[in-house]
């Protein structure tokens, strides 16, 4: 009797602490719903029509036309329209796929080519990936790839973790492929791995229009093994303040090196990095949000092609008492 009174409590205290906790959705964050793209690529490189995909309402958008976020989705991806030397051309590589009775995202690393007889001939790899922001289109180069990027959403909630559903599938082989297309390709030792991450940013502006930060939550891991089909509501932790001195601390956890910034619009409306500065305090409250998902981990244009990566069903958990205050992004 008195060892089932123990188990009793036992699992009352689980119950409670799962009824105290609650998930909130990211709004999309179920990948059901995707805006279609239909794209003429230039005459001289095939003038073929391409598929390109947005997370967001169900629609059909025709034609060459900078792509401007629909139905107030916070989410973008690496699929863009780019416009180089004159040449349109399409990259995909972020794709609506089925999981159970609904859909997912299937985040994918490949090579686009784009071949022009006399002109121009490039192979760019392009690592599939999801954030919450929006891509600048058109794209005109692939230099800088982080300033064509406005990363995070307005948002000043406190979670505990980011919640989702994942599959992976990485090639057997160890080797990663460098080309970003007016250059020589590289192969590199090392399989890539698949990464997310979700960062909570203070962030203020200066009277030059510059962008600073302090961090205030971080929750960020790298995934090297294929899964044996879904795992469901894994739950990345967010842990808040100065982390350097935990036992769970890993060095691509720390603070954004300038030179590798993360960009967002001032309010002059110009693009420029987001300089972190340090760690905030572990109560601070903060302004923004950054999650990413991507099907590589490396520097741009670097990773394994064909490694794939699903994501379903993203949210953010909240514990008990915690603060689900956030402000909604607009576009």
């Amino acid at each position: 009797m008195q060892h089932r009174t123990i188990i009793s409590a036992i699992a009352l205290g689980i119950a409670g602490t799962m009824a105290a906790q609650s998930v909130r959705p990211i709004a999309y964050g179920d990948f059901d719903h995707w805006v279609t793209r239909n794209i003429k690529e230039s005459r001289i490189i095939g003038g073929n029509e391409k598929v390109c995909y947005a997370v967001g309402p169900d629609r059909t958008i025709e034609g060459d036309k900078p792509y401007v976020p629909q139905g107030n989705t916070p989410w973008a991806s690496s699929n863009v329209m780019a416009k180089v030397m004159g040449i349109t051309k399409v990259s995909n590589a972020v794709f609506p796929d089925s999981h159970g009775n609904g859909r997912c995202a299937k985040l994918t690393t490949m090579v686009e080519n784009c071949k022009a007889i006399g002109l121009v001939n490039v192979d760019v790899l392009v690592a599939g990936t999801l954030f919450l922001g929006r891509m600048i289109e058109p794209i005109k180069s692939t230099s800088d790839p982080y300033a064509k990027m406005e990363m995070g959403i307005p948002f000043t909630g406190r979670p505990d973790a980011l919640v989702y559903d994942y599959r992976l599938l990485i090639p057997e082989g160890n080797s990663r492929l460098y080309s970003s297309g007016f250059g020589k390709k590289r192969t590199l030792p090392g399989s890539d791995k698949a990464e997310v991450l979700v960062f909570l940013q203070r962030r203020w502006e200066d009277a030059d229009g510059n962008l600073h930060a302090k961090r205030v939550g971080t929750g960020r891991e790298l995934m090297g093994r294929s899964t044996r089909g879904w795992v469901n509501a894994h739950a990345l932790p967010i842990h808040y303040g100065d982390i350097t001195s935990k036992s769970y601390y890993k060095p691509y956890m720390g603070i954004i090196p300038a030179e590798k910034s993360y960009y967002a619009r001032n309010s002059k409306g110009r693009m420029v990095p987001v300089v972190e500065e340090g760690w905030d305090s572990a109560d601070a409250t903060p302004t923004h949000l950054i999650v990413m998902f991507s099907a590589g981990s490396g520097e741009p244009y670097t990773g394994t092609p064909g490694l794939t990566f699903w994501v379903d069903n993203v949210g953010l958990r909240y514990g008990a008492g915690a603060d689900m205050a956030a402000t909604e992004q607009t576009f």
